[in-house]
C-alpha cells in the first residue's frame, strides 16, 4: 500500500495556492505518495486544480459546539480509515487539531503558530527577523526542521478545465469565442486598492484596443459596489460577474482569461498559478513578500517609503496616493506586453 499524507490546508484562497509547491516537492520526492485535503468547503475548487491532490474533505467549522464535536469526531473516525502517515497543519482549522488527533496520524509537522500546539510533533519555527516569502515558508514544511531548501522551487501551478471553463461561459451568456479580460477590484472600502476611477479608464483603454473582448468583472460580493461603480464610470460594457459567482465559477473565468488586472489577492495568485497574463497592482504591500509567481506576470509597484507598519489603519491615517499613481496607461502597457505574448517576467521588484 502506497504511504499517504494529509494536509490541513489554510483559509484563504491565496495561501491556498501558494501551498500548491509543498505537495509538489512531497511528489517529486515519494512520487507514489496519496495526498489529500482538509480544507474550508468554498477552496475546494482550489485544491481539485492541483494535479497532485486525491481527495479533499471538508472541514465544515460552523453551528453550535456541540454540532462541531460531533463534526469532528465523525471526520476523524473517517480520516482514521484512510492510514495516513503523516500530516502538513498550514493552519488552525476549526476542529481539525480533534479530528487528526482521533485519525491517530503519527507525524504531525507545521509551524510554531500556525497549528494549534497540542497538534504538531514534528515543529518547525518560523523566521521572525526576516520571514521567508510564503511559497518557500510553506515549501520547508517537505524538508526537517532546519534543513535548508535545496535545489529549485517550484511555482505555484493549478490544471486548467476546459470543460468546465465552457460551462461557466455559457452560464453566464458569455461568447465563448470572444476573448475575456478580467478586472479584480478590491472589496468595497478596503484601503490599499487600486482606484475605482482607474479600473474605468483601463477598461475604456482595453475596449479601443481590443473592441472584440469581453470584460468581466470578478470578485466576491464585498467586491460588487466597488464593480458596479467602475461599470457606471466607464461607460463601456463590463460583465458585472462581482459576487455572482462562486469560488469554482471565479476559478473557471480566471483559468481562461486573456489578460488580468488585480490587486494583491486570491485572484492574483490564481492568475500566475494558471499562468494567464496579468498585471498585479501594490501599494503598501510588498511584492517580494507574496509576488505573483508566473513568467507571464508584470508588477506595479512604486515602492512607497512609508514607516512599517504601512498597511490598514495606518493607510488611512497617513492617506497614501502610492496607488492613485499607478495611471491606467501603466497598467495598459503593461498588459499589452504580456498579452501579446512578449517575453517579459515580472517587472523587477527594487
Amino acid at each position: 500500500m502506497s504511504a499517504s499524507a494529509l494536509l490541513i490546508a489554510p483559509d484563504s484562497i491565496g495561501e491556498a495556492v501558494m501551498a500548491q509547491p509543498l505537495l509538489a516537492l512531497l511528489r517529486q520526492r515519494e512520487p507514489a505518495l496519496r495526498i489529500d485535503v482538509l480544507c474550508p468547503r468554498r477552496l475546494a475548487s482550489v485544491f481539485r486544480a492541483m494535479p497532485e491532490v486525491g481527495e479533499v474533505f471538508d472541514a465544515a467549522g460552523t453551528g453550535p459546539a456541540l454540532v462541531r464535536l460531533g463534526r469532528a469526531c465523525r471526520l476523524g473516525w473517517r480520516l482514521r480509515r484512510r492510514d495516513y502517515r503523516r500530516a502538513y497543519a498550514l493552519a488552525d482549522l476549526p476542529g481539525s487539531t480533534l479530528a487528526t488527533l482521533i485519525a491517530g496520524i503519527p507525524e504531525r509537522i507545521g509551524y510554531r503558530g500556525d497549528a494549534h500546539r497540542l497538534l504538531l510533533n514534528r515543529v518547525h519555527e518560523p523566521q521572525a527577523a526576516d520571514p521567508l516569502p510564503r511559497v518557500e515558508h510553506y515549501a520547508r514544511l517537505a524538508f526537517a526542521p532546519r534543513e535548508p531548501l535545496t535545489g529549485g522551487l517550484p511555482a505555484p501551478r493549478l490544471a486548467r478545465r476546459v470543460a468546465r471553463e465552457r460551462a461557466v461561459r455559457a452560464r453566464f451568456a458569455l461568447d465563448p469565442s470572444a476573448p475575456l479580460i478580467a478586472l479584480c477590484p478590491d472589496a468595497d472600502g478596503s484601503p490599499g486598492g487600486w482606484p475605482r476611477r482607474h479600473y474605468a479608464a483601463l477598461a475604456n483603454l482595453l475596449v479601443d484596443e481590443w473592441p472584440e473582448a469581453q470584460l468581466v468583472l470578478i470578485g466576491s460580493a464585498r467586491n460588487r459596489a466597488a464593480a458596479t461603480e467602475i461599470a457606471a464610470l466607464s461607460g463601456v460594457s463590463l460583465h458585472n460577474l462581482a459576487g455572482e459567482t462562486s469560488v469554482g465559477e471565479a476559478i473557471a473565468l480566471v483559468s481562461q482569461a486573456s489578460g488580468v488586472v488585480s490587486g494583491n489577492t486570491g485572484l492574483m495568485h490564481l492568475a500566475a498559478a494558471f499562468g494567464r497574463p496579468q498585471v498585479a497592482i501594490f501599494g503598501s504591500g510588498d511584492p517580494r513578500h507574496s509576488p505573483p509567481r508566473s513568467p507571464r506576470a508584470r508588477v506595479e509597484w512604486l515602492h512607497p517609503d512609508c514607516p512599517p507598519p504601512c498597511a490598514p489603519p495606518a493607510c488611512i491615517e497617513c492617506e497614501p496616493d502610492c496607488l492613485d499613481r499607478i495611471t491606467p496607461s501603466a497598467v495598459f502597457e503593461s498588459l499589452s506586453r504580456v498579452m501579446r505574448f512578449e517575453p517579459a517576467g515580472a517587472r523587477p521588484v527594487r
